[in-house]
């Protein structure tokens, strides 16, 4: 189990430093945003491809960001039960939750999406509007994205179980507030 955990600390320590990286592009994005904004309504000057890094951020902050929200517990929930369980209880629907549902749509995702982003570093594919960028970068997020979750997803599972098991888990982000509204 000690390997295990030390697996899991290595996942939880990759998707801290991509959340990390996903605020500063929430950051970078929104300057980006606003400099061709001003550009083309100060210079009447534009540009397609400042218009798709933006777009090609979002992106990322989307797809990498979900395995770092995730890792802090702050995915929405629909379960209505789920509060109502005790702590074990809440772990328990987690791993089931993590095993049947999170784990297999990940793979089958990232899986799918991998030919997806192949013909098109095959072929080299470019954006068809004028000045536009390469899309197989952006491509490459995909499958990347679902298996960051795919291994957050991992890491969790291997903590729950351990604190099931009374191991002691320091990174356990298990405790879930139900939403103000």
């Amino acid at each position: 189990m000690r390997a295990l955990l030390g697996l899991s600390t290595a996942i939880d320590w990759v998707n801290e430093k991509i959340g990390v990286l996903c605020n500063w592009l929430v950051l970078l994005a929104c300057l980006v945003s606003g400099g061709n904004a001003m550009v083309r309504y100060a210079y009447d000057q534009s540009s397609n491809a400042w218009l798709e890094v933006q777009w090609y951020m979002f992106a990322v902050i989307v797809m990498f960001g979900a395995s770092y929200t995730l890792k802090r517990n702050e995915h929405v929930r629909v379960d209505l039960l789920y509060m109502t369980l005790s702590r074990r209880g809440q772990l328990w629907v987690d791993i089931l939750g993590t095993l049947v549902f999170l784990l297999p749509t990940c793979i089958i995702l990232a899986w799918l999406s991998w030919p997806f982003f192949m013909q098109s570093f095959n072929v080299s594919e470019h954006s068809s509007n004028a000045g536009g960028l390469l899309r197989w970068p952006i491509k490459l997020v995909l499958p990347v994205g679902f298996a960051l979750v795919a291994l957050q997803g991992l890491s969790e599972l291997i903590k729950r179980v351990a604190f099931l098991n009374d191991y002691p888990v320091e990174s356990l982000e298990a405790h879930y507030e139900r939403p103000t509204q």
